[in-house]
């Protein structure tokens, strides 16, 4: 197989279904993209096996998946199957995915000890001594929740949010609730007779040393 293309496959009913495809326009397809299955598929073939050329028989291919139309099929194997990544696509998906989850968990975290978030480059090193693999398709803030757990033995870290009461004066007020919003949930909010806003706010523990600007 030539190395311009991979493989996407999907294991259904106890058979094994491949397309061979372009590697980078399968890729943007899986990350949300749209992108015609006409433009990923290498060859508009249905295999049972990619390294040995063995063709999916017709047979199965309509007893599965009900069509014997490999563009069709090649949407179904993408959104359900499993992407062969080459090396610098796993690279820089993994490299994109940890700085979220460092991202995250110094967003939403703090130093039990302290009351304060720990540095990025703090998390990244703990991140790197406890071994923690990284899954490039898997949504960071599951993951993070679940790597917070494995480092927790290396690096105190305790989750909670805290509530924040802001005023707002009313020249800025109108164009705020937007950007409160992106800060964490409005627990309450008064609009007092001169216009300005009065509101609580729950925002991650990282985040309370960030002064909000209006």
């Amino acid at each position: 197989m030539s190395q311009k293309f991979t493989i996407a496959r999907l294991m259904i009913s106890g058979e094994r279904f491949e397309i061979m495809v372009n590697p980078d326009k399968a890729l943007d397809y899986k990350l949300g993209k749209s992108v015609p299955s006409s433009q990923i598929l290498a060859y508009e073939t249905v295999f049972k096996d990619v390294s040995k050329g063995e063709k999916a028989s017709e047979e199965k291919l309509r007893k599965i998946f009900g069509t014997t139309d490999p563009l069709k099929i090649a949407k179904i194997i993408l959104d359900k199957g499993e992407l062969q990544l080459t090396t610098e696509q796993r690279r820089k998906l993994i490299e994109d995915k940890r700085k979220q989850i460092i991202s995250f968990i110094s967003k939403h975290c703090s130093d039990p000890r302290t009351g304060l978030p720990h540095p990025p480059l703090r998390i990244e090193q703990a991140l790197a001594q406890a071994r923690v693999s990284i899954d490039p398709f898997k949504d960071a803030e599951e993951q993070a929740k679940e790597v917070i757990q494995a480092l927790r033995p290396i690096l105190p870290l305790k989750m909670e949010a805290v509530s924040i009461e802001v005023k707002i004066p009313p020249q800025y007020a109108p164009a705020s609730y937007g950007v409160l919003k992106s800060f964490g949930a409005i627990k309450k909010e008064q609009w007092l007779s001169d216009g300005s806003l009065m509101a609580v706010i729950e925002v991650p523990a990282g985040l309370q040393l960030f002064k909000v600007g209006f």
